[in-house]
């Protein structure tokens, strides 16, 4: 499909664009350019193909997550994706090409340089395409972060507003990867990037560091329950302080708070005879922290207590939010996160020899990003621009250094055959221990293949046939317990059962093969159907819970929407 000239667009279609751009009363206009790798969806269905001579396996557990690397156009990728993770993705962490003119990437099997009079364009409508796909994997509270530098920073700040909401900004940090400096003659030594965090939805937020008691600058203290505390003035200074606001009206919350002088109990109401206003120590009448319902509360839990001081009688709190850990600055500069020192030379250590990779990430600024923006020990981790596989290597070694559980799925092409000879390499190396030592985990390779779009019975059935990957990896279930292909197969994981049914006349030899799995473990069940309808009865003798979902349906529904979505 190619793109028209103006002079060739019907009035219709022009009425339609006037239409479109006239919403737009802020943000980013850019000419959309065509690409190859998404205009063959139209027409073509995206598929998975695993190449089990490929998959790494260091771990007797099967209860650890299966990690994934996706060989293949990541547009390609993430449309697959897209059916078996909706709204599964805790965090994506994403370095995408930078766009520095320097031909650091292909627009349409073209590099694209600094003459290119579309740079810009070609680079926005490649990642529009691609966030605005994977927005759609992060669950309602999950977190994407995207690294960028000078080149496309102000440009992608505002893509991503206009797809995540500027309300879902959660912060921008500024990492120094090159602390020796990128030297020009024009322009000051570039020695930073940024990650830029947006959350899917209002639910998101970024974590706390944590920090030991022991290292923090407060003065903590520990109550009789070993909780620990900062003690704090209940009356509340700086911003919003005052009694009273512009128009001259007091606060509900300036109020006495009263305290028996003999026992120092505290109370909201009128029944001591102490009684402190929140007044500062130049005279200042303030308000209180707390309204009177909730001084009331804290005061019958200790939270909330009376002291004498230099300055006079005052009401102290429990603080306990800094217990939890402070938040992150918007300034890293630690060493570990340098590229040069950290990215390029961990990455010769790993693979034994000298690696062409251009510009490979600290996997520590990695594993900082994570760990800013997740704290689901059992998180699931995106990476489609996996590269080198730098990300991949951060979460097996947070879940070793932290003792989480937490999966990654990594997509990347094999240009330069930086998948086969990079990527996978780095990944097995980690796993296997080349370096560091074992880590156990275990991970399948996948490549991405294609099947024609459904028009026909025929189209359906080929498109099942060649679904099996797809529905183990939305189900989770690995294990090929039965094998009776092209009729059905049945897989297994410690939690559940895949039962895909191929062939709808064999519906009674499969429920047979249920046999063999333990009767706590619940399946699900995918059925073909020409109709994306089933008859509930072929199914009454299974003993297990169970789901039942048509095939191909299933599939195309997720696939359907992204078409819509993108107006293919």
């Amino acid at each position: 499909m190619q793109s028209k000239q103006i002079d060739e667009l019907s009035k219709d279609e022009l009425i339609k664009i006037v239409k479109r751009y006239r919403k737009i009363k802020y943000g980013l206009i850019w000419e959309d350019k065509p690409e190859i790798v998404a205009e063959r969806c139209v027409n073509e269905l995206p598929v998975l193909v695993e190449a089990t001579d490929f998959e790494i396996t260091n771990n007797s557990n099967d209860k650890s997550p299966v990690n994934l690397l996706i060989e293949g156009d990541n547009y390609h990728a993430l449309y697959a994706l897209t059916f078996t993770h909706k709204k599964s993705i805790d965090f994506i962490y994403i370095d995408p090409p930078y766009n520095t003119g320097a031909k650091d990437w292909k627009y349409n099997n073209s590099y694209v340089d600094a003459s290119d009079p579309y740079r810009h364009s070609k680079w926005l409508s490649f990642m529009d395409k691609r966030l605005r796909l994977s927005k759609n994997l992060l669950k309602d509270d999950g977190i994407i972060c995207v690294t960028i530098d000078d080149y496309e920073a102000p440009r992608l700040w505002m893509l991503l507003e206009s797809i995540f909401g500027e309300a879902n900004h959660l912060g921008t940090v500024v990492i120094r990867n090159n602390p020796g400096g990128r030297k020009t003659k024009r322009k000051v030594a570039l020695n930073h990037e940024y990650a830029i965090f947006f959350g899917r939805s209002d639910k998101a937020k970024m974590k706390r560091k944590n920090i030991e008691i022991e290292d923090k600058s407060h003065k903590y203290k520990m109550d009789s329950d070993g909780e620990y505390y900062e003690e704090r003035n209940l009356r509340k200074e700086g911003v919003d302080s005052k009694a009273f606001n512009r128009k001259g009206k007091r606060s509900d919350r300036f109020f006495p708070i009263y305290v028996n002088s003999a026992t120092f109990e505290i109370s909201s109401v009128k029944k001591f005879d102490l009684r402190i206003l929140p007044i500062d120590t130049k005279g200042e009448e303030r308000i209180w922290r707390r309204s009177k319902d909730e001084v009331e509360r804290m005061a019958a839990t200790g939270d909330v207590y009376y002291k004498r001081t230099s300055f006079g009688d005052q009401i102290y709190y429990k603080f306990r939010g800094g217990i939890d850990g402070e938040p992150y600055d918007s300034i890293w500069l630690d060493n570990v996160f340098s590229a040069s020192e950290y990215g390029t030379k961990e990455l010769d250590t790993i693979l034994g020899v000298r690696e062409s990779f251009p510009y490979p990430k600290s996997p520590y600024a990695v594993m900082e990003c994570i760990k800013a923006a997740n704290d689901n020990p059992n998180a699931v981790i995106l990476d489609y621009f996996a590269g080198s596989g730098t990300t991949a290597q951060a979460v097996l070694e947070l879940n070793a250094e932290i003792k989480t559980n937490m999966q990654f799925i990594v997509c990347t092409n094999n240009e330069n055959n930086i998948c086969t000879d990079v990527c996978y390499p780095r990944i097995n190396n980690v796993i296997t221990g080349h370096v560091h030592g074992a880590l156990p985990a275990r991970m399948k390779y996948f490549r991405t293949d294609f099947v024609q779009k459904v028009v026909t019975d025929q189209d359906r059935r080929d498109l099942v046939y060649r679904s099996s990957e797809l529905l183990c990896i939305a189900e989770g279930t690995y294990t090929l317990l039965h094998d009776d292909y092209p009729l059905f197969r049945l897989y297994l994981s410690d939690i559940k059962a895949t039962l895909i049914i191929y062939d709808e006349t064999c519906i009674s030899d499969s429920i047979d093969s249920l046999i063999n799995v333990p009767s706590e473990i619940p399946i699900s069940i995918y059925v073909f159907s020409y109709n994306n309808e089933y008859d509930e009865d072929d199914f009454s003798e299974v003993k297990h819970t169970y789901s039942v979902k048509p095939i191909p349906e299933a599939i195309l529904n997720q696939y359907r929407r992204i078409r819509i979505g993108r107006g293919l």
